[in-house]
């Protein structure tokens, strides 16, 4: 069986072929850290650690770099805002997404660059797009001459006469034609910069990841992922900027996952429903996130709502119940039993299952049906009078292998008294603030990993049951 990938460039599915045997070459462009990570944020960081754990699961020995973005007008905006500057706020912001991803089962990238520290790099992509005649100086900016780049719009599946319908020069913008992006700005007073060959500026958002690839992975990588609002222009333009320096194709497949809605709506500042990584996991099992996450086939839109991640922890506590059910069992097994191989049959059945789900374009929402016919069959066999330690360990490992290729653990949650310290500290401060939900919910988590508190006189207590 041949893992297939629905490539955004062709628009159909393609079986996979590494541009090296037995390895993979992937890229996805990660956030810009100006604040907490938002749940859309969130969902390209599960779905490609997934697809990641995959190719690995699958034995390709895989090369994995996602980028932070460090300096742009976002982050500008935000030092102003907060009286720091651009280095403090997007050093404090890194480490808050290594926290929530780590949170949400998400493995840390080979290389994480940043475009501060890439900045030689940059500049030197920049000079050779000049020399090359596909990109121009202009009072102290650079632009890149986007008419000059033949197949430009494939990815996107526009042409360029589309794309010059409504496109305009902006106030302050030097450039010869209304569709040409910029490479390097020039610095406005007060602002970070950087000393380049036309003056001091700073990088345009999409040379980053050009440069990037170019240095971590090579001119040609296998995929290049990323949200779907990310195909244009910020991909686009990479290609572009790539295929125009290289001369060699830039990415073999795009991967872009759908949008997020809150309540049925379109996720949005001005609508008032962004809604934080780092809020969600205060209330709720970041584990269920990220199932809810891989709950959707990944291209597909999806709709998040506080009823639906409730829902989706009970459907996370059926399986988990299946396997605890499994490791109780196992130590009152008996022998080899008559059905002992037309089980194991039926447990090697279901894994062929998922991994043909999975490599259908990594559609993890047919892979965790599988899981509850994984569920299913294990509850039907408890069911015997007797059972076969083997085929009891086999379902065991099952679970345990499935739910690790899909980034969640299986094992029942422990935590030091340091973390149920915590965790009361924070429920006394949900029962002042009267977030009675939030109390109730933190008292549940800790009820169901057997710790019993004690709401006294002199404070709140706790022991393990």
């Amino acid at each position: 069986m041949a893992i297939k990938i629905y490539n955004t460039l062709t628009r159909q599915k393609e079986e996979f072929k590494p541009l090296e045997e037995g390895k993979v070459k992937m890229y996805v462009c990660g956030p810009t850290v100006y604040n907490y990570i938002h749940i859309g944020n969130a969902r390209p960081a599960i779905v490609f650690d997934t697809v990641r754990r995959y190719f690995g699961y699958r034995g390709y020995d895989i090369q994995f770099v996602s980028n932070f973005t460090d300096v742009d007008d976002k982050l500008i905006r935000a030092a102003k805002e907060m009286g720091e500057d651009v280095p403090t706020i997007s050093d404090r912001f890194i480490n808050a997404y290594y926290e929530d991803v780590s949170a949400l089962g998400c493995k840390k990238a080979d290389a994480h660059p940043r475009v501060m520290e890439n900045m030689g790099i940059i500049i030197e992509f920049i000079e050779t797009l000049i020399e090359k005649g596909y990109a121009y100086e202009s009072e102290g900016d650079v632009y890149y001459r986007t008419r000059k780049f033949d197949t430009y719009g494939k990815l996107s599946h526009q042409s360029i006469d589309e794309l010059r319908v409504g496109a305009r020069i902006e106030v302050g913008e030097k450039k010869q034609d209304a569709l040409d992006f910029a490479l390097w700005k020039a610095a406005k007073i007060g602002e970070i910069s950087w000393d380049s060959p036309w003056g001091k500026g700073r990088p345009g958002w999409h040379i980053e990841c050009s440069a990037m690839v170019k240095k971590y992975l090579g001119d040609t990588i296998d995929i290049h992922a990323g949200g779907q609002d990310l195909a244009f222009p910020h991909h686009e333009n990479e290609i572009a900027q790539s295929e125009a320096l290289t001369g060699k194709p830039f990415a073999n497949y795009w991967m872009h996952n759908g949008y997020i809605n809150i309540d049925n709506e379109k996720m949005s500042k001005s609508l008032g429903n962004f809604v934080l990584v780092h809020d969600i996991i205060q209330k709720h099992d970041p584990q269920v996130l990220r199932f809810f996450m891989l709950s959707v086939h990944y291209r597909h839109p999806i709709n998040y709502s506080e009823e639906l991640l409730v829902n989706m922890k009970a459907s996370l506590d059926r399986l988990k119940t299946s396997y605890q059910n499994l490791k109780h069992r196992k130590s009152s097994s008996d022998g080899l039993t008559e059905n002992n191989q037309e089980w194991l049959q039926k447990i090697n059945r279901i894994h062929e299952e998922f991994i043909q789900e999975m490599d259908d374009d990594f559609n993890t929402a047919n892979a965790i049906s599988v899981l509850f016919e994984l569920s299913r069959q294990a509850n039907y066999y408890l069911m015997e009078k007797n059972t076969d330690k083997e085929v009891i360990q086999a379902f065991i490992d099952e679970f345990k292998d499935l739910f690790h290729v899909l980034g969640l653990s299986i094992e029942e949650e422990t935590l030091v008294d340091e973390e149920i310290e915590k965790l009361i500290q924070q429920r006394i401060q949900a029962r002042k603030d009267r977030n009675f939900q939030l109390s109730d919910e933190i008292r549940d988590r800790l009820k169901s990993m057997n710790i019993i508190l004690e709401d006294t006189p002199q404070g709140t207590r706790w022991k393990r049951g």
